[in-house]
């Protein structure tokens, strides 16, 4: 029983740290849901999993990380921005939340998007464009990955249940 409770603890945990990480990329996201899998077979065993689950979450998995870059870098090149605003908006998706706690977040892909495109020599009116495409990218990824994570847990809950 203590077993039970204790894989479902570290479980729920990973969890957690999977869906903070659809919106700080500095946490692992998907691949923490993903071990949650793995820790729950290793404490509870792999009997309800089956080829099925292994393929759907992996899947899942695979469009999470492949979408997660594309769906940003989309938004940035709607608007109008060029490579570099995209490197930018990497770049401040990252450091931003270090820099400027919570607001970091929003703040830093449009900055980052924005000081990109002006050194590559775009002018300030499209930079700032490419910085709004950055936002609208951020969001819409982060909206793609919710959905996405939050399946790969009902899914497995509803294989283990």
């Amino acid at each position: 029983m203590a077993l039970a409770v204790t894989a479902w603890i570290i479980v729920i945990v990973l969890f957690l740290i999977g869906m903070a990480g659809a919106v700080y990329p500095v946490l692992p996201g998907a691949v923490a849901i993903y071990a949650a899998f793995f820790i729950y077979g290793w404490m509870m065993g792999f009997e309800p999993f089956g080829l099925w689950f292994w393929l759907t979450q992996t899947t899942i998995l695979i469009v999470l990380l492949i979408a997660d870059y594309l769906v940003s870098a989309l938004g940035v090149k709607k608007f109008g921005g060029k490579r570099a605003s995209v490197i930018g908006s990497t770049v401040g998706l990252l450091v931003g939340p270090f820099v400027i706690p919570v607001a970091g977040l929003l703040i830093g892909p449009f900055i980052g998007a924005v000081i990109g495109e002006l050194l590559v020599g775009t002018e300030f009116k499209q930079a700032l464009r490419a910085g709004l495409g950055a936002l609208v990218g951020f969001f819409s990824g982060l909206v793609v990955k919710v959905i996405l994570q939050l399946l790969m847990i009902l899914l497995f809950i509803i294989w283990v249940l």
